[in-house]
């Protein structure tokens, strides 16, 4: 009788993630004719909303821009890059820019309802929150700091993508404040600042075979 060799738990899978992110890369060419899943599109969105941010506040909003003639005009503040209107899916990251009270209070309203407890319970953690992003230093910089939260969540939208074989571009790229401007961000207190394309990569995108550049772990990892 042969013997079956054990596989330690998770290694498969942890192999698998490692096959994957090697195999991603920020894809230029898209094919128009290939379309991704809706269960894939729902997987990377559900994993967007579930990426952390600083305090759960999730301060931004993930645009997604379906509508194709929009998406053609963000084509030309964006460089003209095909990736906008060629990819399955197009989204826009946008920063919150300004932390109130109010912002606040709604987010401890919502971690209460969600934990079935009351909201005097997390007066303590209300009251850190504010002392922070409304009445300290940081509310000087909520812009930048916002900006950050929204590459957390891009960055779990890649990962998503890239598990399921499914390729994604974050792109800079762009005239954030055109972008602003055409998706009337501005009026609900926000500022796009970083995007990414979703959908399946064309066989002649020029590079695709060339091989990933990254620093060696010698390099690139301090250790103390």
């Amino acid at each position: 009788m042969s013997q079956v060799s054990e596989v330690e738990p998770g290694v498969e899978t942890a192999q698998h993630w490692l096959d994957q992110l090697h195999w991603r890369y920020a894809t230029k060419a898209y094919d128009t004719a290939k379309k991704i899943t809706n269960e894939q599109w729902k997987t990377i969105l559900e994993s967007v909303r579930l990426a952390p941010s600083s305090y759960g506040l999730q301060p931004y909003k993930v645009v997604i821009v379906e509508d194709p003639e929009l998406r053609k005009e963000l084509r030309a503040a964006a460089w003209n890059q095909a990736q906008v209107t060629d990819a399955n899916h197009f989204v826009v990251f946008a920063a919150k820019q300004t932390i109130t009270e109010k912002d606040v209070d709604d987010f401890i309203k919502l971690t209460a309802e969600t934990r079935g407890m009351p909201a005097d319970a997390l007066k303590q953690y209300r009251d850190i929150i504010v002392s922070d992003l409304v009445q300290g230093k940081r509310a000087q910089m909520i812009p930048e700091w916002t900006a950050r939260q929204c590459y957390i969540a891009l960055g779990f939208l890649l990962a998503a993508a890239a598990v399921q074989k499914v390729d994604a571009s974050p792109m800079e790229g762009f005239d954030p404040f055109e972008f602003t401007k055409i998706l009337e961000l501005d009026k609900i207190g926000y500022k796009a600042v970083v995007i990414a394309a979703v959908g399946h990569r064309r066989a002649d995108d020029w590079l695709a075979p060339l091989k990933k550049v990254r620093w060696p772990h010698s390099d690139l990892f301090i250790r103390k």
